[in-house]
């Protein structure tokens, strides 16, 4: 195969071999964003109660897609909830007060997220959730 010197290539393609070269990097560009919402109240198994929506930070640029939530919320010892994080019609059943996962992966990051909760049969005590908290992660 004849060697090929950057010299002989002239400069447009010195600069697409460049961009070539770099473009990895440029898919590898992520980013994060924070959001709290206020505590509430679950009263009912039957309809949902839903947070505030959560959204990233006004002003700043969150484009691209999801790549993984994390989220927090606290609630009292011994309620039972049923929890769900959902952006538009797409949903993700929480399994604990804590955690992280890609099932919202794909969807547009700057668009808002919403805790969902219920209490479960049988809990028959309003419950308030508070500290509810989403990191998304994003490229």
């Amino acid at each position: 195969m004849p060697e090929v010197s950057t010299a002989k290539l002239g400069g447009a393609s010195v600069a697409l071999a460049m961009t070539l070269a770099a473009a990895p990097l440029l898919a590898a560009a992520a980013g994060s964003w924070v959001a709290q919402a206020p505590s509430l109240r679950v009263i009912m198994a039957e309809r949902e109660s839903l947070s505030q929506p959560l959204l990233p930070p006004p002003g700043s640029t969150h484009e691209g897609e999801i790549h993984s939530v994390g989220w927090r919320f606290e609630q009292p010892p011994g309620s039972a909830l049923s929890a769900r994080l959902c952006q538009a019609n797409r949903c993700m059943t929480l399994p604990s007060a804590r955690g992280q996962s890609q099932a919202l992966a794909g969807l547009p990051a700057d668009e808002a997220l919403r805790f969902h909760f219920a209490l479960m049969p049988g809990q028959r005590r309003a419950v308030r959730v508070q500290g509810l908290q989403v990191i998304v992660n994003y490229q």
